[in-house]
Formats: C-alpha cells, structure tokens, sequence
C-alpha cells in the first residue's frame, strides 16, 4: 500500500494525533464507530475534558509517513488488517498501527521471545545463540528487541529460520548502530517491527512500549541473563499479565547478571535449560490462544454512555496524582464502567490524564 484506504489514513490520523495512544484509540473506534467520525468529535470531547483546543495530525505529515514507509519497502499494518498478529490484539493496549518490513507469516506461526542482558557473558551469548537455532528447526519463530548482547544473539541464532525484531525507534533507524547489516538481513529474509513512525530515533520511553510487543506477539518469553529492575524484567511481567508463559535460565548466584532470572524462577518462572522444554511450554498454549478467533475493535470497551453532571463529578472527584485502578474508579464513584471510561478519555484528550503500568490512571496537573 503507498497511499492507503482513505479509512487507514484516518486510521493513522487518528493515532499520530497528541495525547491519543492505543486505549484511547480503541475506546473512540469503539464509540464512533470510525476515524473519521471519531476525529470529527474530538474538538467537543477535548473541550468537555477542559482542554482549550484540539490539535490534529497534520495530513501532509500523514501522506508523507506513507510515502516514507513505501519508498523504505515497509508498509503499515493496522489493527483491523485480516494480518494483524492474533496473540498481539489480546492486548488491551495493542498498536493500532505499526510499520512492518518482511515476513509476516512468520508470526501466524508459534513465536517465543528470547531476551537478556546488553553486556551478557560470552557463555550467555552462545548459548542464547544455539537456543535460537534449535528453536527454529523446530519451527519456531524466535522474537527479540535487536539491543546488543542476548537479543543480538537470538537473532544471529534464528537469522535463517525465522527471526522477529521488534525495534523502539522508526522503522528506518538502526539502533545500536553496529547492528546495521543484521537490521538489514532481519529486514530481508525475517520480519522488522517498529510502532513510532519513520524517522524516531530511539528514546528510553519508547524501549516499555517496544516490550510489550515483544512479549505480546510470543506465546512465551524466555530470559537469559537478566540485572534486577532490567528492561529484560518488563518484558517478562508484560508476558505474565498477557497470560503467556514465563521462563528463566538459571544462573550462577554470584554472577549479577543471573540475579534478574533467578528471581523470576523464585517467583514462579519456569525453569528451562534447553529448546526442547521451551517448545513443550509454547505449543500447548499456543494452539490453545491461537484457537479463540477474535478482532481488535471487538476487544474494546463500550463507552457509549456519558452519565449525568452528578455521576461524571463523583469520578472527577476521586482523581488526584496518584494513580488509581479503574475498577476503584468504578467502584467508589458508583458510576456505572461506561461513564467511567468516558469521562477519563475525555480529560487523556485534554492532556490532562496519564495512563500507567497496570491499567491506572492519574491527573497530570
């Protein structure tokens, strides 16, 4: 597609738009039906929220983002396309839409990500190395975040059977810059991934977001090498929320990279030491999810209703800085879930809400 439908450049208007992400996406798809007719609305829901005046994507930015991915040989795949990763839509906080270059097909197949440390140890690295390889004779495919040390190697590993690469930054930036010619063979002969439009050089509040379609597209993730607090740990917690499998390789207790994983076994990770029992942990799940026919917007909340000046203050009212769960929302306000997510969209448009880890909520200011 150079161009596109009419109904994905919307589509992309609409994402590219400030203070709109994946929730507040589906939410409004949920509510007005389409882009078009949820952008038109937007200028009222803003102003209900306290904000003084929308800002909308600009349409040359939009036409140009198009052009861009087509002229790189990468294309953009939306939420509603029939090619969307399945396992990926069951997130609440999916992409609608992400840039892709090579082949997809190799996630209508099992996946598992493999991730680990940036400075991991030679002995990690080769064995993280050989994990990938085996993994892809058995017909996996073997998903990583293309950063140096173990994401590095699981790629190398599974470069001729089938390697994902999830990428933080636009789909035409090379990061780590000594990754240039595997981002290219990636690009070539696996499948390269990027949710920020072309042109975004990497910055640490995209790495999270790139995480979670690490572990969201993989019916398991696998960790080899991990410090405590590590982005390696993100990804792992994002898996466990989503429902897929969690492993660890052990590693020596006075070695600090192993710290990561071991607490990960402590806390009920599985404990695996080669690509066999990894594969007999993915199968059954897999097969099981990808069992469950289902499509992105019929995964989103209903938020038809806008409640009275009574209902939409008791919410208000309970808001502060701090985060809170919607269910609390929910549940003190008395106010039923629809009204609830309305009126916190309408104040995330506004620029007035941020959505945390967790699905909770707080006032910016």
């Amino acid at each position: 597609m150079t161009f596109g439908s009419q109904i994905h450049f919307d589509q992309l208007r609409l994402i590219r738009s400030p203070n709109i992400g994946p929730v507040s996406y589906r939410q409004l798809m949920s509510r007005f039906g389409s882009a078009r007719a949820a952008l038109e609305a937007l200028p009222d829901l803003v102003r209900r929220g306290g904000g003084k005046q929308v800002v909308l994507a600009n349409e040359a930015g939009i036409a140009r983002e198009f052009q861009i991915t087509c002229a790189f040989g990468a294309r953009h795949l939306f939420a509603c396309d029939a090619d969307y990763p399945l396992l990926l839509s069951h997130l609440d906080n999916a992409p609608p839409v992400m840039c892709v270059k090579g082949d997809l097909a190799l996630l209508a197949r099992p996946a598992v990500a493999l991730v680990g440390a940036r400075n991991a140890s030679a002995g990690a690295c080769q064995f993280a190395r050989q994990l990938a390889f085996e993994l892809g004779q058995m017909e996996l495919s073997v998903v990583s975040g293309l950063a140096r040390g173990i994401d590095t190697a699981a790629h190398v590993g599974s470069i001729d059977s089938g390697t994902v690469a999830v990428i933080s930054g636009g789909v035409d930036v090379v990061y780590p810059p000594e990754n240039r010619a595997l981002q290219d063979r990636i690009a070539e002969r696996g499948l390269l991934i990027a949710e920020q439009p072309p042109g975004t050089e990497p910055r640490a509040r995209h790495f999270p977001y790139r995480n979670r379609i690490i572990a969201g597209v993989s019916a398991g993730t696998v960790v080899i090498e991990a410090a405590p607090k590590s982005g390696s740990l993100i990804t792992a917690r994002l898996a466990a929320e989503a429902g897929r499998e969690v492993m660890a390789v052990p590693g020596s207790p006075l070695d600090p990279r192993s710290r990561g994983c071991n607490q990960l076994i402590r806390e009920g990770a599985i404990l695996v030491q080669n690509a066999s029992e990894i594969a007999e942990m993915i199968h059954p799940i897999d097969n099981r999810m990808l069992g469950q026919a289902s499509s992105h917007a019929n995964l989103a909340p209903k938020i038809s209703d806008d409640g009275s000046n009574a209902e939409r203050s008791a919410v208000i009212d309970l808001m502060g800085m701090t985060y809170v769960s919607v269910d609390e929302l929910v549940r003190q306000s008395g106010s039923s879930p629809a009204t609830v997510q309305m009126v916190l969209l309408e104040f995330e448009l506004a620029g007035k809400l941020e959505r945390g880890a967790g699905g909770k909520v707080r006032f910016t200011a």
